[in-house]
């Protein structure tokens, strides 16, 4: 099997990419080769016995993404984009990257032919939910996003959906909830401080909570992100029928709650490090947000996610932070 992973050199790509070469295979199938792209070069991953090809290109431009496609990866997963907050502050670059990109993706999947029809999992996001919102939001939540990027990635969704119910291509689209604890620098997302205020205060070092203590949303870890792309790569179409963008689960707290986490696994001088420094922008994004979400669905289909956000800080410290935490 040739499997594509576009933002191959994000996070989240990255760990797809080094638990798609530690696997070795999907669904009893071997995985013979590994085609991973972005804007910079991928990492390769260790353990891989077949081949790896890395591409560092823009997907949005013209003929990359046909060329990605021309050996006919029978699974690609597709995770590229920018985060929140770069897409809403930088309106060109965030419908480019989201959107331009999966239609490019998605026109030279069609134009192979009728004879490929590739599964393609796609990364959405729960900002495609707007507000007002019911205490709990369900599997037949409306899309009215408020943000550009739950825009874009409401959009892709409805494109991802119709190039599949016309045969085109295996879709089957994700929304993510907030994923934590992300390791390594900070990006742009507004929605980064939920990881720093545990990555950071575990590695030492001091960070700032620009929202109140009040704020709930749901996470989800790498690892189970990670999961949640794999199991959906072997869902059936007979499985999904035609809903085929899906509510991911995950465990909702309030960044409160998520303080006292860290405090029970890594005690008192880690939550000493968090300063509180309110940013109305942040503020204003997150208030846009869905914060509770059934999954339903999800679950029934067999996604799983962490039971509490202990669970969610110790695979930080276990995957990130090589087992302990730095003294």
């Amino acid at each position: 099997m040739h499997v594509l992973v576009t933002g191959a050199a994000g996070m989240i790509g990255r760990k797809l990419a080094d638990r798609l070469a530690r696997d070795g295979a999907l669904g009893g199938t071997a995985i013979t080769m590994l085609t991973l792209t972005d804007i910079v070069e991928p990492p390769v991953p260790s353990g891989f016995s077949g081949s790896v090809r890395r591409v560092t290109t823009d997907l949005a431009a013209p003929g990359v993404a046909a060329s990605l496609v021309s050996t006919r990866p029978e699974l690609i997963f597709h995770v590229a984009g920018v985060v929140s907050a770069e897409a809403e502050m930088d309106l060109e670059k965030g419908y480019r990257a989201n959107l331009d990109g999966t239609r490019a993706l998605l026109d030279a999947i069609r134009c192979v032919g009728e004879a490929y029809r590739p599964k393609v999992v796609f990364t959405s996001s729960c900002a495609v939910f707007g507000a007002p919102f019911p205490e709990t939001i369900d599997d037949d939540f409306h899309l009215t996003p408020l943000t550009s990027y739950g825009t874009q990635k409401a959009m892709c969704e409805l494109m991802l959906a119709d190039y599949s119910r016309r045969g085109f291509l295996d879709g089957v689209g994700l929304r993510l909830p907030a994923v934590c604890v992300r390791p390594g620098p900070p990006n742009k997302a507004a929605s980064g401080f939920f990881s720093a205020i545990i990555r950071e205060p575990l590695a030492g070092r001091e960070t700032t909570l620009p929202v109140s203590e009040a704020v709930l949303h749901t996470h989800a870890s790498p690892r189970a992100t990670v999961g949640f792309l794999i199991h959906a790569a072997g869902l059936s179409r007979e499985a999904l029928g035609p809903r085929i963008n899906i509510t991911m689960p995950g465990v909702c707290c309030t960044v409160g709650e998520q303080i006292e986490a860290l405090r029970r696994v890594a005690g008192d001088a880690a939550v000493a490090r968090i300063r509180r420094a309110p940013d109305p922008l942040v503020e204003t994004i997150v208030a846009g947000w869905p914060h509770r979400f059934d999954a339903a669905r999800a679950r029934a289909l067999g996604f799983v996610a962490e039971s509490s956000f202990d669970e969610i800080v110790r695979i930080h410290v276990e995957d990130d932070l090589g087992g302990r935490i730095p003294d």
